[in-house]
């Protein structure tokens, strides 16, 4: 079986968000500047030598956070219903994100959130 490269890349958005029926502070609405790492796992690599362009990774990447990128997550149609906890909000990127990247040969492997340098949540399949 032939081997696989992962390629990641990391960025970031502000949001706002509250945790409803949480217990404590998070229950009131409050800010982070949330940092997304996306890894996606390749299937070999292009005649450059290439899983798949960074570039292209940072513009899907980007036009995903469009929406998040300076809201009250809360307001969004996503969680309305789902808190926007880090776990959904890690979910809710790599279904996305996987319309946009997933191929034959490139996959969405796993997308990290984190709302502190010490606190991360990731979400992945399989």
């Amino acid at each position: 079986m032939p081997g696989t490269f992962d390629v990641a890349i990391e960025t970031h958005f502000s949001a706002a968000h509250s945790l409803r029926g949480y217990p404590g502070d998070c229950a009131r609405l409050h800010g982070h500047n949330w940092i997304v790492r996306l890894s996606v796992r390749c299937r070999g690599l292009d005649r450059a030598g290439i899983g798949i362009d960074f570039r292209i990774l940072k513009g899907h990447l980007a036009a995903v956070l469009t929406e998040l990128d300076h809201s009250c997550l809360n307001d969004l149609p996503p969680f309305q219903e789902a808190n926007p906890s880090a776990e959904n909000i890690a979910r809710y990127l790599y279904l996305q994100l996987g319309r946009r990247i997933d191929s034959d040969r490139v996959r969405v492997a796993r997308v990290g959130v984190s709302e502190t340098a010490d606190a991360t949540a990731s979400y992945g399949e399989g």
